[in-house]
């Protein structure tokens, strides 16, 4: 927010111009976000999900290691992000086989000058992306779908929950 309490985008300097937005004056506090997405499949790419059938391997725990280093590495993949010492990178699943889905959580947490934000949203999007591409033999339909942050605390304007 600017003075006037209008939103801007922080990443835009007053000419239009994109920048890093400088955190140098800023105290470091103890911060934390987590992130929420969904992978929907076929009935069938589903069942050989929670099989553990799927021929490239265990999906779940390649997601979630993918997702943990894909936040610790969020700064070399998001242009203007800062990089930051993570204290937790951590990835969940939740399987609805009502659905054939999969929901992802995702939580990051620092102690830094600046949110972790993006690395929950980003260690969410790649974990979806892994069980996509471990699952895409069964079923090329596969939706990844609302992936957003759900919960970020810490820093200046404190607690936020998603409605």
């Amino acid at each position: 927010m600017s003075n006037n309490d209008e939103p801007i985008l922080s990443h835009l300097d007053e000419s239009g111009q994109i920048r890093m937005v400088d955190v140098g004056n800023k105290a470091p506090t103890q911060r934390s976000a987590t992130a929420q997405g969904r992978v929907v499949m076929s009935a069938q790419a589903f069942g050989l999900l929670t099989a553990r059938d799927n021929a490239k391997g265990e999906v779940l725990n390649t997601a979630r290691v993918a997702g943990i280093l894909a936040a610790k590495r969020c700064a070399e993949l998001i242009p203007l992000c800062h990089s930051l010492p993570l204290s937790f990178a951590g990835v969940d699943f939740a399987l609805d086989e009502a659905t054939h889905s999969v929901t992802i959580t995702s939580t990051c947490r620092t102690d830094a000058k600046t949110g972790v934000e993006m690395e929950a949203m980003t260690a969410c999007s790649v974990a979806a992306l892994t069980v996509y591409d471990m699952c895409k033999a069964a079923d090329k339909g596969i939706i990844l779908e609302n992936i957003r942050l759900i919960h970020k605390s810490g820093g200046k304007s404190g607690e936020w929950h998603s409605n």
